[in-house]
């Protein structure tokens, strides 16, 4: 198995920086979980559509060695963290490559949207990007303590 967070944009904040790498530290090996930045695409000279479908093209090709595509969006299917961790369990089992994804300022293109497997929404809440890395590793790691009977996730 093979999880890819890949996301637009590359600046953060020092302390999600710092979340996510403390996250990333406690998850097993066999996980490969990665997290593979694409660089923003200018919006000043080029429309919001045409932003989107740069960066369509940059995101399938970070995740070119995946098997399951699933875009984080708004308008997805919301998932419980026990939900999250039988996926995991399922991706463990068949051995995916899953590149989980998370558009740029505009989103991402309906035409990739159509290209994904699955569609998640983490919240109905409005979240950073930058928070949605946070909280995606996060529950990644949740997911990892949910099927190794660690406590750290409670009923």
């Amino acid at each position: 198995m093979k999880i890819n967070l890949i996301a637009v944009g590359k600046k953060m904040p020092d302390w999600i920086s710092h979340g996510i790498e403390h996250y990333k530290k406690q998850l097993p090996k066999h996980y490969n979980f990665s997290i593979t930045a694409i660089e923003s695409q200018s919006r000043k000279s080029i429309s919001p559509e045409n932003t989107k479908n740069l960066e369509e093209k940059l995101i399938l090709e970070a995740a070119s060695d995946s098997n399951l595509l699933i875009a984080l969006d708004e308008s997805g299917k919301k998932q419980t963290s026990k939900e999250l961790s039988k996926s995991i369990e399922k991706w463990q089992h068949n051995g995916d490559n899953v590149a989980l994804i998370i558009g740029g300022a505009d989103g991402l293109s309906s035409e990739l949207k159509q290209k994904c497997n699955l569609i998640w929404s983490l919240s109905d809440l409005t979240l950073t990007h930058s928070m949605a890395r946070l909280l995606v590793v996060e529950q990644i790691y949740r997911g990892y303590s949910l099927l190794s009977n660690h406590p750290y996730h409670r009923n």
